[in-house]
């Protein structure tokens, strides 16, 4: 079952339990697939008559958290706790559809393995090839703090 069906599945069992939070979150999921499909039919989009593959999907499913993240950053910040346990709720249901993230150590690992593959340690060329690798696996920031980590020694 594919992602798209597994979150379809999943929207139908959370309104028959009346899941309000988890019925929200994977709506609003659903909404981002489809304007994932309809800048797909674009013709300035680069990405203009590609279909949309699963690693498509997965990148939706992780900007959505990422602004989940963002979103309660920010209500911490104007003392909104209330929204932002609602985002967190949400960032809960949404992380079920993203593979096993790696840990620290396995982010390090990975990219010294990078490094070693291309023989530097200049960060822009280890930053790039190491996020294309660890591309859904790893949050973005963690890896940047790797890379900076490792290529400033």
């Amino acid at each position: 079952m594919g992602l798209r069906e597994q979150v379809d599945a999943d929207l139908k069992d959370a309104m028959r339990a009346r899941d309000e939070n988890r019925v929200n979150a994977l709506r609003m999921l659903k909404a981002a697939f489809a304007n994932v499909d309809y800048a797909r039919t674009d013709p300035k989009n680069h990405d203009y008559g590609k279909p949309v593959a699963e690693g498509d999907l997965l990148r939706v499913v992780e900007n959505q958290i990422k602004q989940r993240r963002e979103s309660i950053e920010l209500y911490n910040k104007g003392n909104r706790p209330d929204l932002a346990a609602k985002e967190q709720s949400e960032i809960d249901t949404l992380t079920g559809y993203m593979p096993q993230q790696m840990t620290r150590d396995e982010v390090k690992a990975q990219v010294e393995q990078v490094i070693a593959d291309l023989e530097t340690r200049e960060f822009p060329k280890v930053m790039k090839e190491s996020a294309a690798r660890l591309r859904g696996r790893a949050d973005g920031k963690l890896v940047n703090e790797v890379v900076k980590e490792l290529t400033a020694s």
